[in-house]
């Protein structure tokens, strides 16, 4: 894709949808991080019935950790992988009480040391609480990137780095959120919906479906 078509790309998304945001819903920083943590391998919708339960119970990493692990367990039971996903919890409300002053770090770094914080996970905190210009590159963008030739990659680091290269600096704020919110409705995996896309003329598939 060249970058002239790049940018239109993206003054089409913004057009669309101009202060576009994640769909998990949170209060705080802490919030936003154990919802993403809680939607790996799991919806956003799925996750969003667990957390206003949880939240209002447990709202910060003290009280979390003080509900035990077989009490958090039966607020996010609802959710793919619960066991191991209240495991990594219980660990990192605990770090977070002890060592960060009950508080999300603003750093890559710091975040990874997390238990169950891989790159994706930190990119999101870092994007949508921070402000930072990251790219968490989930299965939608994944596809997307190397569908619409945007940001093709053989791996998420891959298909990341592209990105970050390609993508235009006064976008990369918001772009995370305009890719996974096109993948998740409109480039889904296994018929996207050609018919309704907004970045059709623009876009490098090979297998487009027809207006």
């Amino acid at each position: 894709m060249t970058p002239v078509n790049r940018r239109k790309l993206f003054e089409i998304l913004k057009s669309a949808d101009p202060t576009p945001t994640t769909e998990l819903q949170y209060n705080t920083t802490f919030q936003l991080l154990i919802a993403v943590l809680l939607s790996a391998q799991a919806t956003d919708k799925g996750v969003n019935k667990a957390t206003p339960a949880l939240f209002k119970a447990a709202g910060t990493p003290a009280k979390m950790h003080a509900l035990g692990l077989r009490k958090l367990k039966s607020y996010i039971k609802t959710i793919g992988l619960y066991n191991t996903k209240a495991a990594n919890i219980m660990k990192t409300c605990k770090i977070l009480r002890d060592q960060h002053g009950g508080r999300v770090p603003k750093n890559r770094e710091a975040l990874e040391a997390l238990p169950g914080v891989g790159r994706k996970t930190a990119n999101v905190v870092l994007n949508t609480a921070f402000g930072l210009p990251t790219i968490a590159v989930d299965t939608h963008i994944f596809r997307l990137a190397n569908r619409t030739g945007l940001g093709p990659g053989k791996n998420v680091l891959a298909v990341e780095a592209a990105l970050e290269k390609n993508i235009p600096n006064e976008y990369k704020q918001d772009a995370h959120h305009w890719l996974i919110l096109h993948g998740r409705y409109t480039c889904v995996a296994r018929k996207p919906r050609c018919g309704s896309c907004t970045i059709y003329d623009l876009c490098e598939f090979g297998d487009k479906v027809e207006p």
